[in-house]
């Protein structure tokens, strides 16, 4: 539906409820098909909200009709259409938890331990998990759940069949043995499974679902809940990979939680210690196969964003919580760290400075891919300079060996071209640098990916941090797997 129509039938809703619209605005879209607009009245604002998914608007609207009326803090619906595709829903403004994170970590330079207001918010954002857990359950009409009314073993093997495919197939450079890896996804989901979950489970309880206003916080984005356990809401929070909360925190802000549920149940009697390592690397696994369907599929660059900050924090959980007891899955997770250099660059170097990524490649293998959301760069072909790889002393050897380096050097195109690249790259640089851009992508490729590309990519790297100390460099053979990174 075109969005003038949309606009029409929210109009009609809000006179619906004797009030008049004197505005209604778009609100950036999310990661949904749904739209949101903001409805401004003389009274106050409104949301108004269009799905064409039908069995995920009934769940929402019973839902947040059932929580409301136990008083928890959820948007109020005041008018649905007959369609069932448009509604009428409480503003609770634009500030969120995440925007108070994003505050700190703007402030701090990077991630710190939280301040007091932001630990007290985290703290409270747990208060009213708990309640949305346990007393939100009771009553809750899960036949209007959607897609499911159950977290159950077949949500669990979707959930990890969504980050092979969408995630782990995508990337060339992780080896696996599939039918060995299929194996430990039933005997995984057998385990997690039996965790108790006799609870209502948000299903995506993260900081920009957590509005803020007026000191208090409201929760929103609940229609994917359905019956599971406590621990995937919590990790959920708390292991929200772009908030960078350190696990000290992570760790006390648990003991905090698991003292709120004390008042409702022994947090031993649901095991909640033993299965929470296993539900963060469900977690992450799961927003890896989303970062890749959204990301990587669908080209939403806010997810493309956020792929370094899960690999580095299922990479750090792996080395303190290994799931050795599923070799392949583990070795799956273990090769993660292959694909650090090629998202490095969309992890924010510090403030203001210009990050150039530098790329080495194989034609043959296709253009690198440019994931810092500005189009790519500079694709240089070193295919008409001499080929090392015809020579076979060389067969072995990378444009980083110096027997290959001196091969090169000794011939005078290669200076011709090099003398060319940086003139290229060193006008782009110090226009960027002066304009505050943030990235640019510069790539060598020649047939293997092996000699040349190798050489330049390298050359061009050991330049740039000796003629622009104040840049970020970070330089990626793809074919070599190597990675060096310079921070000045």
């Amino acid at each position: 539906m075109q969005t003038p129509d949309i606009q029409n039938i929210l109009a009609e809703l809000t006179r619906s409820i004797g009030e008049i619209p004197n505005e209604i605005q778009p609100i950036a879209e999310s990661g949904s098909a749904r739209k949101y607009f903001r409805i401004v009245t003389d009274q106050r604002c409104l949301i108004g909200t269009y799905s064409s998914n039908i069995e995920e608007n009934e769940a929402f609207l019973c839902f947040s009709k059932h929580f409301h009326d136990l008083g928890l803090n959820v948007p109020e619906v005041f008018a649905v259409n007959a369609e069932r595709t448009c509604y009428l829903q409480s503003d609770f403004g634009d500030d969120n938890l995440f925007a108070h994170v994003q505050r700190e970590l703007i402030a701090n330079g990077g991630p710190s331990t939280c301040s007091g207001t932001l630990f007290s918010l985290y703290k409270k954002a747990l208060s009213h998990l708990v309640k949305l857990q346990v007393l939100g359950n009771q009553g809750l009409d899960y036949s209007k759940a959607y897609p499911t009314e159950r977290f159950d073993r077949q949500a669990i093997i979707d959930d990890l069949n969504y980050f092979k495919y969408y995630f782990v197939k995508p990337h060339e450079e992780i080896d696996f043995n599939e039918t060995r890896l299929g194996k430990d996804f039933e005997a995984f989901a057998d385990f997690v499974s039996q965790a108790p979950c006799d609870f209502f489970m948000y299903r995506d309880f993260q900081s920009r679902n957590i509005m803020v206003k007026d000191g208090e916080l409201y929760f929103i984005d609940f229609q994917g809940g359905r019956k599971g356990p406590l621990n995937y809401d919590v990790v959920s929070l708390l292991y929200q990979v772009k908030a960078q909360i350190p696990q000290a925190v992570r760790d006390e802000l648990v003991e905090y939680y698991k003292s709120e549920l004390a008042q409702y149940m022994s947090p031993e009697a649901v095991k909640f210690d033993t299965y929470q390592p296993y539900f963060v690397h469900l977690r992450l696994m799961q927003v890896l196969g989303a970062y890749g369907f959204r990301g990587l599929i669908q080209k939403k660059s806010h997810f493309i964003e956020s792929i370094p900050y899960a690999l580095r924090e299922i990479e750090a959980l792996s080395k303190v919580a290994p799931l050795t007891a599923y070799p392949e899955l583990q070795n799956v997770i273990s090769q993660l760290s292959k694909l650090d250099a090629k998202y490095a660059a969309l992890i924010a170097p510090p403030a203001g400075k210009l990050t150039v990524t530098i790329n080495s490649f194989s034609f043959k293998k296709g253009y690198p891919a440019d994931f810092s959301g500005n189009g790519g760069g500079y694709v240089f072909d070193c295919r008409a300079l001499p080929n090392p790889g015809r020579e076979p002393q060389f067969k072995t050897k990378t444009g980083r060996d110096w027997e290959v380096i001196d091969y090169l050097m000794a011939k005078p195109p290669v200076h011709v071209f090099l003398d060319h690249v940086k003139g290229i790259v060193g006008q782009s640089v110090d226009n960027y640098r002066e304009r505050h851009f943030s990235n640019l992508m510069v790539s060598f490729g020649c047939t293997g990916g092996q000699h040349r590309s190798v050489f330049f990519a390298q050359t061009i790297y050991d330049w740039l941090k000796a003629t622009y100390p104040d840049i970020h460099v970070i330089v990626n053979h793809i074919e070599r797997k190597i990675k060096e990174e310079h921070n000045a």
